[in-house]
Order: C-alpha cells, then sequence, then structure tokens
C-alpha cells in the first residue's frame, strides 16, 4: 500500500527519474514551452515554477541553488537575467498546463506545458 507516499515514479530509478526531470524543465525554460505527458508534465511544474522564484530571489545562493539543477549555463542566466525582469510583479503561477488530447502510439495524455 502507498499511503502517504506522494510522487509519480513512471517505472524508472531514482536517477534516471531525476534526470527526466531535469532535463524536461531545462527545455521548458529555455524555449518557452514543452510537449510532454500529462503526468510528467504536472510532476515537472512544481520545479519549473521553483526554478523561477529563485530567479526572481537574484542571490548567488539562489543562482548556485539553480545552476544545481538546471542542466545548461545559459538556461541559468537567462531565467536570473530575462524571466526574473518579466515576472517580477507576479506572485507565481508562471506555467499554463493545456490537454491535447491522446497521443497516437500508445493512447496516453499528452499536455503543453509553458511558460506564461
Amino acid at each position: 500500500m502507498r499511503h502517504h507516499v506522494s510522487g509519480r515514479r513512471f517505472d524508472r530509478q531514482i536517477g534516471h527519474r531525476k534526470m527526466m526531470f531535469r532535463t524536461l524543465v531545462t527545455d521548458l525554460l529555455k524555449h518557452g514551452h514543452v510537449k510532454t505527458t500529462a503526468a510528467k508534465a504536472r510532476s515537472i511544474r512544481p520545479i519549473a515554477e521553483k526554478m523561477v522564484t529563485l530567479g526572481k530571489a537574484g542571490s548567488l545562493h539562489a543562482r548556485r541553488q539553480a545552476a544545481a539543477f538546471i542542466t545548461e549555463d545559459a538556461v541559468v542566466r537567462s531565467v536570473f537575467d530575462d524571466l526574473a525582469d518579466r515576472y517580477k510583479e507576479r506572485p507565481g503561477g508562471y506555467t499554463r498546463l493545456t490537454k491535447l488530447g491522446p497521443r497516437k502510439g500508445d493512447a496516453s495524455e499528452m499536455a503543453m506545458l509553458e511558460l506564461v
């Protein structure tokens, strides 16, 4: 039984799952949107929101925390320079989740996660 166990496992080991989340969040922040399964989009949404919040903080500690998670240095710079200015007046809710319907191959529910 999975009482009080949070999070989805996606049938992956912990290292692969963390790396999948890191690359999805990096791609979202780099391109502004990412098309993935609805479950993965719901899982990475709070992580992406935290990265933007770290960018708004702007401190050296926040930059190092973001750099430890985001896989590309250029994306870290854009989060702290561009996205922090873009969302400085917004108290939260930096992402939008749009359902796209089932995938053709396996009928998995697809979703588009994008920055507002």
